[in-house]
């Protein structure tokens, strides 16, 4: 069926638009009288010349997922079928990529799918922990509040992640914006003071020769250092998209000072939401176990809640294997501990994700109040001695005349 785009506007008189899957205009115009719309303009959407390109098409955010969740949840708790809340929501969806998504779920769920099963079938949007509790919801027939419980948790975990982005986009540009100052100078810049300190006929500061000397090596070396580190970058990717290699990195990331204690801090606040979000929703703990560990974002946090779970199964609490793996702090340890003996482990998890939040804000204030004077000093030094180096030879000038 072709494609429509419409506008209209709705009974108080707010201008709406949207595109639509239909037979003919008059299926559109139908459907918006429904919604009590009325069309100002309805036409053939446009063809997209690239929608067959995926790496061409637009990616969905996580504010498109929060947001489609929330109506859902509106909307089933209005009291629409489920079939209904999909057509809507994809018709009034401006991404055409999730759109196609949404249509496809709709198309899962009218051929008798549940609605668990067919988000299933797009987990690049819809990830293990989201479709397993909208499969307790539907089996406990309380799915407008787990999808409120959904919107929550990836509001929160998109903003845990945004702080952690926002802390190192400053000095990420400031590395960036160094190294291709030092490049330029290196390639442009000294090989014009090198001819000038060559007619001088005098020995050169050892500073000085050693950065026309690696001045010298960029010039005639640029094309094989610049394919050296796009081959280096690439092998390092693949090696760390292994097993090993993901093991590894994650074990180093843990033990860098301040970055280390942010990262483990982050992994605390996921775990313990996630896992209070699932068994508030009715996941058992076992389930609820494997999903988050498949969710963890790091290796070694990840094995370390697969044994846990392990050792639940063996009839252990929950408390012990997780201390015995290192990996979470103590205070944490007992608080669960705690939770276990008073038979409210999922609010003392939701109090725990709470804190470490606070405590991922401090990480963040502390790791940039580290990182802002240490790429301070490492920019002074380099652009400084730099600097010198190139202008020590001016003192010799006097002599040398």
């Amino acid at each position: 069926m072709p494609y429509y785009v419409w506008k209209g506007v709705n009974t108080k008189g707010n201008k709406r638009k949207g595109k639509m899957e239909a037979d003919s205009e008059k299926a559109v115009e139908a459907y918006l009288k429904r919604l009590r719309i009325a069309p100002t303009s309805i036409k053939p959407a446009p063809k997209d010349l690239f929608e067959n390109i995926k790496f061409l098409q637009p990616k969905v955010t996580n504010k498109t997922i929060i947001i489609f969740t929330r109506n859902f949840s509106t909307m089933i708790d209005a009291g629409l079928t489920l079939v209904k809340c999909l057509e809507i929501l994809s018709n009034q969806e401006d991404n055409p990529t999730f759109k196609k998504v949404l249509l496809d779920v709709k198309d899962n769920v009218v051929t008798g799918a549940t609605l668990s099963e067919a988000f299933k079938k797009h987990p690049k949007h819809f990830d293990d922990l989201y479709c397993n509790l909208v499969a307790a919801g539907e089996e406990g027939g309380i799915l407008d509040i787990i999808f409120q419980r959904l919107a929550r948790h990836i509001e929160k975990a998109a903003k845990l992640r945004s702080k952690v982005k926002g802390a190192m986009m400053l000095p990420g540009i400031i590395f960036v914006v160094f190294i291709v100052v030092m490049v330029f100078m290196l390639y442009f810049v000294i090989p014009v003071f090198a001819e000038m300190f060559e007619g001088m006929g005098a020995q050169l500061p050892a500073p000085t020769q050693f950065l026309v000397s690696l001045s010298n090596f960029t010039k005639k070396n640029i094309i094989y250092i610049i394919v050296a580190t796009a081959v280096f970058i690439f092998l390092f990717r693949r090696f760390k998209n292994t097993e090993r290699g993901q093991v590894i990195w994650d074990r180093t990331i843990l033990q860098v000072p301040i970055f280390g204690d942010l990262q483990r801090k982050m992994a605390v606040a996921h775990f313990t939401r996630t896992l209070s979000t699932m068994m508030s929703s009715g996941v058992p703990i076992m389930d609820g176990l494997e999903i988050t560990a498949h969710t963890a974002g790091n290796k070694i946090i990840e094995e370390s809640i697969i044994d846990t779970r392990q050792a639940i199964s063996e009839g252990r609490v929950i408390a012990d294997p997780l201390e015995e793996s290192g990996v979470f702090p103590a205070m944490v340890i007992q608080m669960i501990s705690v939770g276990e003996e008073a038979g409210a482990l999922e609010t003392m998890l939701a109090k725990i994700a709470d804190f470490y939040d606070d405590e991922v804000d401090a990480a963040v204030e502390a790791l940039t109040t580290a990182i802002e004077p240490l790429m301070t000093v490492i920019m002074g030094v380099g652009v400084g001695g730099l600097m010198i180096a190139m202008y020590m030879p001016m003192f010799q000038i006097g002599d040398l005349i």
